[in-house]
């Protein structure tokens, strides 16, 4: 993916979790409001990598949303192209700590 289309992924993803926290966990919400909503950007190899991160993430009761692609542009349609965690930063890097930054 292009800089400007994996910038818009992850706008998605933020945007998807953020709608689904509004609903289902409203006070985590809040708490990363409060917290300046710090996002970190990483980098894994494949939708298979992602999804196993998402199980490890669901492991440890984090939220998650996959952005899955229209397929419009850059991506072939129905592709999972980002995820958003949501947690406290020491729980969120047991999942994602051993990645490298963006």
């Amino acid at each position: 993916m292009g800089k400007g289309k994996i910038a818009a992924q992850c706008s998605h993803a933020t945007l998807g979790l953020y709608k689904k926290l509004l609903r289902r966990a409203p006070k985590a919400l809040n708490r990363w409001e409060m917290c300046a909503q710090p996002k970190v950007v990483v980098k894994i190899e494949s939708e298979e990598d992602m999804l196993m991160l998402q199980e490890k993430a669901k492991s440890v009761k984090l939220p998650t949303h996959i952005t899955i692609d229209a397929g419009r542009t850059q991506i072939a349609p129905n592709s999972r192209t980002v995820m958003a965690i949501l947690g406290p930063v020491e729980t969120v890097d047991k999942v994602t700590g051993g990645l490298k930054l963006l």
